[in-house]
């Protein structure tokens, strides 16, 4: 049981996939972010065009 409890312990591989999966969802956010603002200015512009067609 020692045995088991102290490699336990040592084995890091869980925090890894937390702190990859934390990084991942990170980078989500800012696409998502990134791919919002850039949608509604060129929803602005695209607008900004179709008023000044004929």
């Amino acid at each position: 049981m020692s045995k088991f409890v102290t490699r336990f312990m040592k084995d890091e591989s869980g925090a890894t996939a937390i702190e990859y999966g934390l990084i991942v969802a990170l980078i989500a956010v800012v696409i998502i972010t990134a791919v919002s603002t850039l949608g509604s200015k060129l929803n602005t512009a695209f607008g900004s065009i179709n008023t000044k067609l004929p």
